[in-house]
């Protein structure tokens, strides 16, 4: 069963955007706190106060959505760890939101269980454990021998292989149980035979106040975004040796049920597509790779058609749209250096996800204190800021700072304290314009601070023209005679930009990696084997999505003829003109997007599940006029934008940073949504061009993706993909 009082699809009366439901505290809290509580309000349940038990997962996506304080305000009084000793609360009701399923067993297998590992002990100490006990007295032997339990004890401790059922039946039953009675809230669907087995624990079931399926098992992570949350997707599913693995089954089947969550959660009922198998080469692992999107498509489906027949008011035809792709189809993306102040963050700056790490003064007059920051959606200046060439985000910040001091009188005071008296009145003033002159004011400076942080690594690093080459490359307008001049004279570049510029080369120039030709560019570029690994690998994963392109001449050199065609991974633009420089790049997913939305995608490279009968609804065409002509052109750049970012032409009002600066959408009058899933991981210039979509196309635009990566966590991902699992049992520990 899922959420029973909520239409949130785009197809019912009331359209609610992804944020609203998955991001906002209010409306999120609504539907899935809520919707717990008002189970938990019967006749005989006379506790206002409850305890909240949850596991790794669901742990995970409750405070991917909200706070502790969101959490309390709802009347909970305890979170508790469904894997961790608990303290019995006998008259007080809980909520478990758990997974019905497996957690991960932390131990290794030689460790998985008592009798194997006692073999191993014995085989480990040999004679040695004889002679031992021989020379040493009753203490130390007593002491071996708790050491041996203690550890045994360990291992049979909850955290190991149980269910979550499991543990809910052991905390509810017994003559005396944890709590009073128990609601418990299933993050996806739960399967038949585990239903059965509470059913059947007749002690439990008087004690169950409600038992519901609460789909909701994704994670936020943008007002237009959400992960699976699975890492190793990308070695696990398109590794070379993921293959008929039990590895892959979990995680193919984990991510369907993810997915399919989502729609639940919404009620939506997508029509399935995906990117169609080509197998040109026929080998059994590209092969194998080569079929994952129609894997996914088939086992998503499957569940959502259950859907349709289980879950109340939900769609039994199509609402949305859902693609499903892998890292394959765009290998440039996650490597070339997005000029995003996002994009820039996420590349430059030591990130932990979203949080930033920054020192301020201390108040003492002591040290400088360390203070973590989150770039998210509820600050305003990043808000506005993230989808901006980073030169017009540092020329905006340099805009509002300077509006912000003379409109402020407590700044305007601040700055004049020191060289003339304050009058009674203007430090009246200057007190009540305080506690906003501080918000303000320490939300600038981070963002001050950031950018600068920013623009000293791009001189440093020199990125400009690093830059400028990846984006000639991907565009046509560079090839081997422009990398082999860089990779000679710019020696100092680091190893992690000289991949990836060497992997935007390959992407673009197949063939010159053929033969010993990769070999010849490595130590040019100073490379290790090890990390060239990285460029085989993605030659590997792009499979047959790209088949390497026939030489028409002889052998490799280092001499290159300057007229020689050259090859082009993009077209330009035409229709949409850029603003800045280093700007041009975009992500092939915006193509296949604007094809979609058109219905334009070919038949027989991107297949449906369930092919609509009719045309999809999509926004007016009213709308995309109104949109088309909402252009305006801007003023030109100011003399302090740097030279090398300096816009060519003006505004057009369609680029990735204006539309999303001009545009304020209503909602209401939105087309059907579009899903992206992306099968190892997504990247921030996807993102961007989501949410440029949304304002252009009039149709809410939600990428998912296993994970999102920054460039250096893609190439040590991609480094993994070719890495053998070591089994544990052959190492003789």
């Amino acid at each position: 069963m899922s959420m029973s009082d909520s239409d949130f699809s785009s197809h019912g009366a009331e359209y609610k955007n992804f944020r609203q439901i998955s991001r906002d505290p209010r409306n999120y809290l609504n539907s899935l706190l809520n919707e717990m509580l008002r189970s938990t309000k019967t006749e005989d349940s006379k506790s206002t106060w409850k305890v909240l038990i949850m596991d790794r997962v669901t742990t995970k996506v409750m405070s991917s959505s909200c706070k502790m304080s969101d959490i309390t305000d709802q009347g909970i009084s305890l979170v508790e760890d469904l894997y961790r000793r608990r303290q019995p609360l006998p008259s007080m009701d809980s909520i478990y939101f758990i997974q019905p399923s497996k957690e991960k067993n932390i131990w290794p297998k030689w460790l998985s269980t008592p009798k194997h590992w006692g073999q191993d002990f014995v085989k480990m100490s040999g004679g040695y454990a004889f002679q031992s006990i021989k020379k040493c007295s009753r203490i130390l032997l007593v002491a071996l021998i708790l050491v041996v339990f203690g550890l045994l004890w360990i291992m049979k401790s909850p955290k190991g292989n149980k269910k979550s059922i499991v543990m809910f039946l052991s905390d509810m039953s017994g003559r005396v149980p944890l709590y009073k009675k128990a609601f418990v809230f299933f993050s996806s669907p739960i399967p038949k035979d585990l239903i059965n087995r509470i059913k059947n624990d007749t002690s439990v079931l008087p004690r169950i106040g409600a038992l519901r399926e609460m789909n909701l098992e994704y994670f936020p992570v943008d007002s237009q975004a959400l992960i699976t949350d699975q890492e190793r997707a990308l070695e696990e599913l398109l590794g070379q040796n993921a293959a008929n693995t039990r590895k892959f089954d979990n995680c193919l089947n984990t991510m369907a049920t993810r997915i399919s969550t989502i729609f639940a959660s919404l009620k939506e009922l997508p029509f399935v597509r995906y990117r169609a198998a080509k197998n040109l080469d026929g080998s059994a692992a590209t092969a194998f790779n080569d079929m994952v999107p129609t894997k996914l498509a088939a086992e998503v489906w499957s569940l959502l058609d259950k859907y349709r027949s289980t879950i109340p008011n939900f769609p039994q035809t199509g609402t949305c749209e859902l693609l499903i792709l892998d890292r394959s189809i765009d290998q440039i993306a996650p490597v070339i250096h997005e000029w995003t102040y996002d994009g820039m963050c996420h590349d430059l700056l030591d990130l932990d996800g979203n949080k930033y790490v920054h020192e301020i003064p201390s108040k003492t007059g002591g040290e400088p204190e360390r203070k973590e920051v989150f770039l998210e959606d509820q600050d305003p200046v990043w808000l506005e800021l993230r989808h901006a060439h980073i030169a017009d985000a540092s020329e905006r910040l340099h805009d509002k700072i300077t509006n912000f001091v003379s409109k402020n009188k407590a700044a305007q005071l601040h700055q004049k304290r020191d060289s003339s008296e304050i009058s009674t009145r203007d430090l009246q003033k200057m007190v009540q314009a305080l506690p906003q002159y501080s918000e303000q004011m320490e939300r600038l400076s981070l963002h001050v601070e950031i950018a600068g942080k920013i623009n000293k690594i791009i001189r440093e690093m020199e990125l400009r023209e690093l830059g400028q080459l990846e984006q000639d490359l991907v565009f046509g307008d560079a090839g081997a005679k422009e990398v082999i001049n860089f990779l000679r004279t710019k020696q100092d570049a680091t190893t992690e930009n000289k991949l990836r510029l060497l992997m935007i080369y390959a992407s673009v120039y197949p063939e010159k990696f053929e033969g010993d030709k990769g070999l010849k560019l490595m130590q040019l570029a100073k490379l290790s084997p090890e990390d060239m690994k990285v460029v085989n690998n993605m030659r590997m994963l792009e499979g047959s999505s790209a088949a390497p392109k026939k030489m028409s001449g002889g052998g490799f050199s280092l001499k290159f003829d300057a007229h020689k065609t050259k090859n082009a991974a993009r077209k330009d633009r035409t229709t949409e003109e850029e603003t800045w420089q280093l700007f041009r790049f975009y992500p092939m997913i915006e193509e296949l997007i604007e094809k979609l939305n058109k219905g334009e995608l070919p038949k027989n490279e991107y297949l449906c599940m369930n092919e609509p009968s009719a045309p999809v609804a999509r926004a007016t065409d009213g709308a995309s006029a109104r949109m088309s002509q909402s252009s305006a052109t801007q003023p030109a750049k100011s003399r302090r934008t740097a030279t090398w970012a300096r816009s060519r032409v003006s505004d057009d009002g369609s680029s990735s940073d204006s539309a999303l600066r001009n545009g304020s959408m209503d909602f209401k009058n939105m087309g059907q949504r579009i899903f992206v899933f992306i099968i190892g991981g997504a990247t921030r210039s996807e993102l961007r061009v989501c949410h440029k979509l949304t304002t252009k196309l009039r149709r809410e635009i939600i990428l998912g993706s296993s994970s999102f990566d920054d460039p250096s966590q893609f190439l040590t991902k991609l480094n993994m993909a070719s890495e053998k699992e070591i089994p544990l049992d052959g190492l003789g520990i």
